[in-house]
């Protein structure tokens, strides 16, 4: 633990006390976990506070911890030729297994919002979670009007994990398309998606159809040509 990760985990906690439901230092960086209804009073004095002065967001992203824990690619050994695993098909998103299992190692909700917050002045870093409290319809308070910057990060998470942002301005995709179905982050999404698009010559315009193509998995050859599996040649093995 870094003494300065050490220090700001420590102010964090003098000051916010009880608003704050967790503070943990992992890899020499600070997480607080709020509760949703003391996000915006908790951002603002991050913010306004000069002994914190987080002026900067730069980062916002939604998580979804529907197969958190579980591993479909783990292995334990790997072949220096040919295929040497294969994927177990154990969460719900790899096609269409409706029947996958959607149980991880995590307890509680299911969505939430990690904030990564930076302070020019202090020169700290920090990073705020919230967790949505309900699974079904996942919303938070925004922070556009505290940072700015976080207006197109909340319509990115919104559009690719379906997480609301209450008080956001203009709440729209920002890239999927206008008519795209769905939220693509989310773990039970299809990897293949619902729908494929092509150009239709007879209506002379681009449609939506069906997916089409069939789903399979694939695993590469895994190749390898550094120096413990070339050959020495005879010059080499002179010297």
């Amino acid at each position: 633990m870094t003494e300065y990760a050490k220090t700001l985990a420590d102010r964090l906690q003098q000051h916010f006390k009880s608003d704050l439901k967790s503070c943990t230092v992992a890899h020499g960086e600070v997480t607080v976990e709020v509760a949703p209804a003391k996000l915006r009073d908790v951002c603002t004095a991050l913010r306004d506070e000069s002994e914190f002065a987080f002026d900067q967001l730069i980062d916002l992203c939604g998580v979804d911890y529907l197969h958190y824990g579980v591993s479909e690619w783990g292995t334990d050994e790997a072949s220096a030729t040919g295929f040497s695993r294969g994927v177990n098909k154990a969460t719900s998103g790899r096609f269409t297994f409706d029947d996958a299992p959607s149980v991880g190692t995590h307890e509680g909700p299911r969505f939430a919002v990690a904030i990564h917050l930076l302070s020019v002045a202090q020169n700290h870093r920090l990073r705020v979670k919230v967790f949505c409290e309900d699974d079904e319809f996942p919303v938070v308070d925004s922070v556009a009007d505290i940072w700015s910057s976080s207006n197109w990060y909340e319509r990115e998470a919104f559009d690719l994990y379906g997480i609301m942002f209450s008080g956001h301005p203009d709440l729209r995709r920002i890239l999927t398309d206008y008519g795209f179905v769905g939220h693509p982050f989310r773990k039970d999404f299809p990897l293949i998606g619902h729908v494929e698009m092509r150009y239709d010559p007879e209506q002379a315009r681009v449609i939506y159809q069906p997916v089409t193509i069939e789903p399979r998995v694939l695993v590469p050859k895994v190749i390898r040509d550094d120096h413990r599996y070339v050959e020495p040649t005879v010059e080499e093995g002179n010297e």
